[in-house]
């Protein structure tokens, strides 16, 4: 037996409910380090970073899951550490005004478990996912569960926002402690005996995993993706860490309104994929070079509109202009991992998953890279000049690294229809 959609969206729901946890890390926590505590943007940016470099280990907790481990355990497990890790990074921000030392012993701790988290939990759903879905249905499966991590990023930070206010640091641990119980409970609801229902297919006789690497870098378009994997995320995620500062010092937004704004982003984020999804899927309209490229340049013309609000030299609300920097990131993202799946199965039979994980490891660099590198910009910024124009300038940055990025798409990417497949990258 293979996955049934009911069983497809529950395995959504532990998704999302990771989503929920990972959401409060990168953005409340590190606006109020920022903005509450003063902190210099670069120690959010750093333990994000760490966080994401843990997850450089997903190509071996996948390797170890194809070799037959228990996926079940790594998800149920994986998700406990990421709870623990979210209170625990909670607790360490509320601790900076009493110990800093203390707080931000316990902040890499805390960070170092996320990343442990995430890694085990997403890595072993997505081989659970892969393994146990019928080929016509992978696409719609791995559609489905991204945009429900989408909806449980956007909701979460709406309703965290909304209960943070007006803000204290009890009544912060208690928001992030009932979000993190109840995305476990959900997780270990949702996944039940799911994976011995079903029959997944039988692990493969691999090479070693040094050996399998060494193999799948020797292809030309696996490295060229790569790079462009490498280079369109690290646009995607340098405003991850700043968004949030840059409403509260510039726009005078109160830690629920920020917070908020980044709900606001996500679900722009959501809506983007979906347009991509029922347009370039549904309506057959639109190649998967042509929306990734799309994304890129709607994105690099709304960061340059932000950049100019944050000089002054215009004037405009910022919540709709975030919703619509979501919508094109969205668009872009969707699209970069349909192609992502598409290229996946070319070349060397058999080895897919190693290719999808040297891709979710330039992920999870450009991810941790970007966003330190975008928070430390804004420090250099803000000591040689004002606030908004400071972050103007890494908006600007921003938006020309995505310029590049469809450039780069333009020149590598072959024409194929939009989304044989989507699949759902690292968080």
């Amino acid at each position: 037996m293979t996955l049934s959609w009911t069983q497809i969206m529950r395995l959504g729901l532990v998704q999302m409910a990771l989503g929920a946890i990972v959401v409060l890390t990168t953005s409340t926590l590190n606006r109020l380090m920022v903005v509450e505590f003063a902190l210099p943007a670069v120690l959010p940016g750093v333990l994000v970073g760490l966080h994401y470099g843990i997850q450089m280990s997903r190509p071996k907790w996948g390797f170890m899951s194809d070799n037959g481990a228990n996926r079940t355990k790594w998800i149920i497990g994986g998700m406990i550490v990421l709870a623990i890790g979210g209170f625990s990074a909670a607790l360490g921000v509320t601790l900076f005004a009493i110990n800093f030392w203390a707080a931000l012993a316990l902040s890499f701790l805390a960070y170092t478990f996320i990343g442990l988290g995430v890694g085990a939990s997403g890595t072993s759903l997505l081989a659970l996912l892969a393994t146990a879905t019928a080929p016509q249905r992978r696409a719609a499966a791995a559609t489905i569960t991204w945009l429900m991590m989408i909806f449980g990023i956007a909701i979460t930070a709406g309703l965290a926002g909304y209960f943070i206010a007006p803000y204290s640091p009890e009544r912060l641990l208690v928001v992030v402690a009932v979000v993190v119980t109840l995305a476990v409970i959900l997780a270990i609801l949702a996944i039940g005996r799911i994976e011995s229902r079903v029959t997944a297919a039988a692990p493969q006789p691999t090479m070693s995993f040094r050996d399998g690497l060494t193999e799948i870098w020797a292809e030309q378009k696996t490295r060229n993706f790569t790079i462009f994997v490498f280079l369109s995320m690290n646009a995607y995620f340098m405003q991850e860490l700043i968004l949030e500062p840059f409403a509260g010092l510039v726009f005078n937004f109160t830690p629920g309104q920020s917070t908020s704004l980044s709900g606001a982003q996500n679900g722009g984020v959501f809506f983007g994929m979906l347009i991509v999804g029922i347009v370039a899927t549904g309506l057959k309209i639109g190649s998967l070079r042509s929306w990734v490229v799309a994304g890129c340049l709607g994105s690099c013309a709304v960061l340059g509109i932000i950049s100019l609000m944050g000089t002054g030299a215009l004037n405009a609300p910022l919540v709709p202009v975030v919703v619509a920097l979501g919508v094109f990131n969205g668009m872009f993202a969707v699209a970069a991992i349909g192609a992502m799946m598409a290229l996946a199965s070319q070349g060397r039979s058999g080895r897919a998953g190693t290719r999808m994980g040297i891709w979710g490891a330039a992920q999870a660099i450009a991810a941790g890279f970007g966003g330190l590198t975008g928070a430390l910009a804004v420090d250099i910024m803000r000591s040689i000049m004002a606030d908004g124009p400071a972050f103007g300038a890494v908006f600007a940055f921003e938006a020309t690294i995505f310029f590049a990025a469809a450039l780069m798409a333009m020149r590598i990417m072959e024409i194929q229809k939009a989304p044989e497949a989507a699949m759902i990258p690292g968080e």
